[in-house]
């Protein structure tokens, strides 16, 4: 069985401020797993060390203790690297070349042979076919953004780490990314995503790390830090009495409109709807019942929401 994509075990970072005084803790002891193939994210305030985190994964930075495996290796090794593929928050593009010239000179550094139909490809699916001849000193922020996410894609990398990837981009833009990252999650890649956008990380992640202060608040599946297994949200055409909703054993939600139930395992969902049913409800919606990151993440903060 292949290791998991990342390994962090008891990474701690420091950095020394002038002359050794002022020290800054940036990560405390951390340590997490993201599985093969998982679509992973990385939430927290500013200053919470995720930046830190990230250079970490890339040996941009060299912890202070602990380790950091990267597809089985260490990320020091060129190898590794190879296989990764990165979009960094602030990106640098040279003004003066054209898209494709962008992606031909990270080919080259990848080793990336006859590459110009990967180019073509990687350009299209972000949006920048139209776009190739132009200079990208010419390109908006979210063209830009796009064209940062071609060059991680390049080369169908086995780990995407993203570092706020729809910054910039408009709704429409940010349905079209979650498609192409939902794509790369369906072809074995795995994502590791550090987002502000809480609403962006719920559509794409399954699983989260939450840090603060340089530690690890927690860590797991979306569905159990934010929701219940048991807990579901029901919503029919038209408000049931409340004889029937007492009935049924369902409760009105905060969102307008929709009920509240809990059931054991699928069998019992099912009968309830059925009764439903039977009573004259017309059924339109059915989900978990999952409170948001931001919920979350303020519950974890001692905040009040």
């Amino acid at each position: 069985m292949p290791p998991d994509a990342i390994e962090v075990r008891s990474l701690s970072k420091t950095y020394d401020g002038l002359f050794g005084r002022n020290k800054q803790r940036a990560l405390r002891d951390v340590s997490f797993t993201v599985p093969r193939g998982a679509a992973f994210g990385l939430i927290g305030l500013n200053g919470a060390g995720k930046t830190t985190l990230v250079k970490a994964l890339l040996d941009v930075v060299r912890p202070t203790s602990g380790n950091v495996l990267v597809l089985g290796g260490s990320p020091a090794d060129p190898k590794v690297r190879a296989r990764i593929g990165y979009l960094p928050e602030r990106l640098y593009l040279p003004p003066r070349w054209k898209p494709s010239e962008v992606l031909a000179s990270v080919a080259r550094l990848r080793g990336i042979d006859r590459a110009e139909a990967e180019i073509r490809r990687q350009l299209g699916r972000v949006g920048l076919g139209p776009a190739t001849e132009r200079p990208v000193g010419d390109f908006s922020k979210g063209m830009k953004q796009r064209l940062g996410l071609a060059v991680a894609l390049l080369g169908a990398p086995e780990l995407l780490i993203l570092d706020e990837p729809s910054d910039g981009i408009d709704p429409v833009g940010r349905v079209e990314i979650r498609a192409i990252l939902k794509e790369e999650v369906a072809r074995g890649a795995t994502i590791l995503l550090n987002s502000h956008l809480l609403s962006e990380t719920e559509r794409i992640c399954e699983r989260i790390a939450v840090l603060a202060d340089g530690r690890l608040l927690t860590q797991g599946a979306l569905r159990e830090l934010c929701g219940s297994p048991t807990a579901y949200k029901l919503r029919f055409s038209r408000a049931l009495s409340e004889e029937a909703a007492a009935a049924l054993g369902v409760t009105l939600s905060e969102e307008p409109g929709a009920y509240r139930c809990e059931a054991k395992d699928p069998a019992l969902l099912n009968a309830l709807i059925d009764e439903a049913r039977r009573r004259g409800a017309e059924f339109v919606e059915l989900r978990p019942d999952m409170r948001s990151l931001e919920d979350l993440l303020q519950s974890l903060l001692g905040k009040p929401s």
